[in-house]
C-alpha cells in the first residue's frame, strides 16, 4: 500500500474536530521525533494518543515507517480495536493489546509510547533493571514499574497483568522486550522516553567500562519526585511543555511533512 492511497489531509481534517486534528499533528510529530532520535524499529513498536473527549485513540498505520507517518494517516480505533474512520491500513495487534490495556484504566493518560531500542532491551534483560547510577535514572526511578515477558503481546488475558504492574506509575520496563512511557500529554510522554532511553544508554555504557559503579545514595533517591517537580516546573508529568516547542522547531526545520 503506497502513501498515495491514504486519505488526503484535507479530507481527514474536515471530518474531525479541531482538538482531534491538533492531537493528530502532535502525535505524528512524536512519531517523526522518535525516528529522528533512532528509537524506531522499522514498522514495529507504536505510540498512541487519546482522541479528546472520547475513549477512542489514534495509533500508527501498520506498514508505515515512523518517518512516513502524518496527521491524516493515523488510524482511529475504539477500545475494542475497531476502526472509527476509513483507512487502508490495519493496526499492529500487539500494539492494540498494550495500548488499549493502558488507555482502558489510566484515565489520566493521554499518550502511550513504546520502544524496542537496543539499550532499552539490554537493560530490560538485566535482573536488577534500572540502576541508580545517573541523574537521568532518578527521574525514571521516581515512577518505575516492571512487567514480566509473556511473549508477543497477542494474548488479551495479559492486559490485566500489565495494568496491575503499571498501576499509577508512568515508566514501565517490559522485561526482555523494551521501554514504555505514558503521560498526560504527548509532550510529557516523549520527554519521559527521552529520559528513560538516556538512562539506559548511560547504564549500558557504564557497565561496559568494567569499573565499579557509584550508586546514588538512598536518601537522594527518596527525594527524586520533589527534584523532578522542581526541575520540570511541574508538580505532575515531566514538564514536556518546556521542551516541546523547541523539539517542534527542530522538526519543522528538518522534516515538516508530519503536519499533512
Amino acid at each position: 500500500m503506497s502513501l498515495a492511497t491514504v486519505q488526503s489531509p484535507q479530507n481527514v481534517k474536515d471530518r474531525v474536530s479541531a482538538a482531534e486534528w491538533q492531537t493528530r499533528v502532535d502525535l505524528a510529530a512524536c512519531y517523526r521525533l522518535v525516528a529522528m532520535h533512532g528509537w524506531d524499529d522499522l514498522i514495529f513498536t507504536h505510540i498512541s494518543a487519546k482522541v479528546p473527549g472520547t475513549e477512542d485513540f489514534l495509533i500508527n498505520p501498520y506498514g508505515l515507517m515512523f518517518h512516513e507517518i502524518t496527521a491524516s494517516s493515523l488510524v482511529k480505533v475504539d477500545q475494542a480495536g475497531h476502526k472509527q474512520m476509513d483507512s487502508p491500513y490495519e493496526i499492529n495487534p500487539a500494539g492494540y493489546t498494550i495500548h488499549s490495556a493502558i488507555h482502558e484504566v489510566r484515565h489520566d493518560v493521554t499518550c502511550v509510547l513504546h520502544t524496542h531500542t537496543a539499550a532499552g532491551v539490554a537493560v530490560s534483560a538485566q535482573k536488577q533493571g534500572v540502576l541508580p547510577i545517573s541523574q537521568q535514572s532518578l527521574f525514571v526511578l521516581s515512577s518505575l514499574a516492571y512487567h514480566a515477558y509473556e511473549g508477543v503481546a497477542l494474548n488479551h488475558e495479559e492486559k490485566a497483568r500489565l495494568q496491575a504492574d503499571l498501576g499509577e506509575r508512568n515508566f514501565l520496563m517490559l522485561h526482555n522486550h523494551g521501554l514504555l512511557t505514558c503521560g498526560g500529554t504527548i509532550a510529557d510522554t516523549f520527554l519521559m522516553m527521552f529520559t528513560f532511553q538516556r538512562a539506559c544508554d548511560i547504564q549500558v555504557l557504564a557497565q561496559n567500562g568494567a569499573a565499579e559503579l557509584i550508586t546514588i545514595e538512598p536518601h537522594i533517591l527518596a527525594g527524586a519526585k520533589a527534584m523532578v517537580a522542581a526541575v520540570t516546573k511541574s508538580a505532575q508529568g515531566m514538564g514536556g511543555a518546556l521542551a516541546w516547542p523547541a523539539l517542534l522547531r527542530k522538526l519543522d526545520s528538518q522534516d515538516p511533512g508530519y503536519k499533512s
